[in-house]
């Protein structure tokens, strides 16, 4: 059993498999603030375990939906009541996407903006220890949502707490509040996700709370994606149809005295490094 921090947390696993089986399965996690990230930003890999019978993906969600908006047939749902829509949304999600397990944390989002988190990081720890991914998809550090920033740093401090020999192989920082077209294209790691558009719509329309509140984000994530894929490359005809960028935060999972915060920058920096350098070659400078 999980001994988490909350008391409204808990943990589904959609098929009924006993939750040490469960959590050790799992090749894939991802860890989001708010319920619906994770269908945004980790459809790479719920995708490549859906149809997998050696990969299932593990979702985790930290935050307790208090603060969602609400109007139309939501107008009148406390904080309570819009907590457990959104978590009967989670728990539909992952069953249609056949997670491994799907954890909800139910921490709010104002501890979880705070710096230490604590409590966060060892209710992660405890995940981690128990499935022991592959690959882990959480947020990146240039996203402009400060919740969605406390889970990436409680994500990266909860690995960096694990010994070297059982940490991922591999952490992705995802787009969902500010895309990561800007990055430089030999920098980004690309997530093809041609082909799983039926998927990702069955996934995103789901969140009917948050898309009937007045936010489309059923149909911006897969325009974006759409954009992404025809966008990427100037010369070259599409070869995907749907694409979503990661910053590759792994070296920070490797090597724990790098600075988070350094380390986003230098991205930021060789960015704007190769906007100036072609500015001057067009004028000769």
């Amino acid at each position: 059993m999980m001994n988490f921090s909350q008391v409204g947390a808990g943990i589904l696993v959609p098929d009924g498999m006993p939750l040490p089986g469960a959590l050790r399965r799992v090749t894939h996690l991802g860890i989001g603030a708010h319920q619906d990230d994770l269908e945004f930003m980790a459809l790479h890999g719920i995708a490549a375990c859906f149809h997998a019978e050696d990969q299932w993906f593990g979702g985790v969600t930290c935050t307790n939906g208090a603060g969602s908006s609400r109007v139309g047939a939501y107008a009148a749902y406390s904080d309570e009541a819009m907590q457990q829509v959104r978590r009967e949304e989670q728990e539909l999600a992952a069953r249609v996407g056949r997670y491994g397990f799907m954890a909800q944390l139910d921490h709010s989002s104002a501890a979880v903006k705070a710096p230490g988190g604590a409590a966060l990081r060892g209710d992660l720890v405890q995940i981690l220890q128990g499935c022991r991914p592959e690959v882990v998809y959480t947020h990146q550090p240039a996203d402009k949502h400060e919740t969605h920033l406390g889970v990436m740093v409680a994500v990266i401090d909860a690995i960096r707490s694990l010994p070297p020999e059982v940490r991922p192989r591999a952490l992705h920082g995802c787009e969902v509040w500010r895309d990561l077209d800007w990055m430089n294209d030999s920098e980004k790691t690309v997530h093809d996700l041609t082909g799983h558009d039926v998927l990702a719509g069955s996934l995103n329309g789901i969140f009917d709370s948050q898309i009937a509140g007045g936010k489309r984000y059923d149909l911006a994530i897969m325009g974006r994606r759409r954009a992404n894929a025809t966008l990427f490359d100037a010369h070259r005809t599409d070869g995907a149809d749907a694409v979503a960028f990661a910053m590759d935060l792994t070296p920070l999972i490797v090597n724990d005295a790098l600075d988070v915060v350094e380390y986003a920058m230098g991205y930021v920096e060789r960015f704007a490094h190769s906007v100036r350098g072609a500015l001057e070659r067009r004028l000769g400078r």
